[in-house]
């Protein structure tokens, strides 16, 4: 109950926590700045936002639960926080069914690592909970916010919808929708938008996005584009007509006021709240308080780069946290919470031992910002090449059929 009033709270107005101290973090759909070299205060902004951390008690019974191991993204805090995930494995207990939901905004041909996480740790789900996974591709929202036309943004959309399927996802059990067609395939899911349109407010919306008079009202509208995807009421051949099937949202933290926004209004339409699970950011090559952009091929690894150019851009851009001398260094050590190699390594180094050895090598001085790097360069060349592989695979027709409203393999 307390944990729904504070949600409440946070959700009159998510751009109270915006610019009154250079010393906040700025956190919204479109823009995160982080005033620390070390990133974002989690704890600070999960305070703001209302929601609940991810703890031992919670990652231990995810295991108990499922009888697998958690996924690193849980036991290293990349997934922080969340929103009544408790109630999704009950759910799981009770044998009672729930669905995934996650989506991607297509602004660029190319995605980059950063793009992964969440549909890396989607996927995780998907397998442990054997459920049927949604993804939304909303470019209506990229030709609204940005400077493309709509055919351009319809080509990008494509091509990232091919990445996402190189990931490894089950063309059984996943559907893949871009925003434009499935509001002409699929009447039910303009209904929901509709219908979530009616009871949210435009001084709502402004108190949530930051809003002002000069934005179209295409974007005041969008956020019920996004929020639909939660209500099962969206997908009437996965889910045989069902409205009241829960939802469970893996995203970044950035993402979390369309959710608020989504949960405070499913009530008032007699559906269900969804559930959320929340990532941190992930920090451009150089630095945590450096912008990282699709536009600017130096903030970040590719899923498009060759060998070379990763190790290029590694040894030349990723910020360090070792000393300005290698006798300096071995005498005070790096700083591994602001070093970006080990922070990459953290999302992308599976093995717990080693990332551990790497850090208190790197911490102790002994271990020297050059073999980090080379550390991190192997990783992510194995990585990017494993994709493209895959990518190389994943034609035409696949991806139609990955994007065909029909019925997943699932009981419902």
């Amino acid at each position: 109950m307390a944990e729904q009033q504070v949600e409440k709270m946070a959700s009159l107005d998510v751009n109270s926590e915006s610019t009154d101290s250079k010393d906040e973090d700025f956190v919204d759909p479109w823009n995160v700045q982080s005033s620390s070299a070390t990133g974002v205060d989690y704890a600070k902004l999960i305070e703001r936002f209302g929601c609940t951390a991810i703890d031992q008690v919670l990652i231990d019974r995810i295991k108990s639960v499922t009888g697998k191991d958690p996924h690193w993204f849980l036991t290293r805090g990349i997934f922080f926080s969340h929103r009544e995930m408790h109630k999704i494995l009950n759910l799981y207990e009770q044998k009672k069914p729930f669905y995934l939901y996650t989506g991607r905004g297509p602004s660029s041909e190319a995605m980059h690592v950063g793009h992964l996480i969440p549909f890396l740790f989607t996927k995780w789900l998907q397998e442990t909970f054997d459920v049927p996974l949604v993804i939304q591709m909303t470019d209506d929202e990229k030709y609204l916010w940005k400077d493309i036309t709509m055919e351009e943004v319809r080509r990008v959309a494509l091509e990232n919808v091919k990445d996402i399927i190189s990931l490894g996802f089950d063309m059984e059990k996943t559907f893949i929708f871009c925003d434009f067609d499935y509001v002409g395939q699929c009447p039910e899911f303009y209904r929901t938008i509709v219908k979530i349109q009616k009871h949210v407010t435009f001084n709502q919306v402004k108190g949530i996005f930051g809003f002002g008079n000069s934005d179209s009202i295409g974007k005041i509208a969008f956020p019920a584009v996004q929020a639909a995807p939660s209500f099962s009421s969206s997908f009437p051949l996965i889910f045989n007509g069902k409205k009241d099937v829960p939802c469970l949202i893996p995203c970044a933290i950035d993402q979390d006021p369309y959710f608020r926004m989504t949960r405070d209004v499913a009530p008032r339409i007699d559906f269900q709240k969804p559930a959320l699970m929340h990532s941190v950011f992930f920090p451009a090559l150089q630095g945590a308080n450096s912008k990282m952009s699709a536009s600017e091929p130096n903030s970040s690894i590719f899923l498009t780069d060759t060998p070379k150019q990763i190790k290029d851009k590694i040894n030349k851009y990723a910020f360090s946290g070792g000393q300005a001398t290698v006798e300096e260094h071995r005498e005070k050590g790096g700083n591994c919470d602001v070093d970006i190699s080990f922070q990459y390594l953290k999302f992308f180094l599976e093995d717990d031992e080693r990332l551990e050895k790497i850090r208190q090598d790197y911490t102790s001085g002994e271990l020297l910002t050059g073999y980090l790097k080379k550390d991190l360069i192997a990783v992510l060349q194995k990585l990017i090449a494993d994709i493209q592989a895959k990518r190389k695979t994943v034609t035409d027709d696949i991806a139609k059929a990955f994007m065909t409203p029909r019925k997943l393999k699932c009981d419902f």
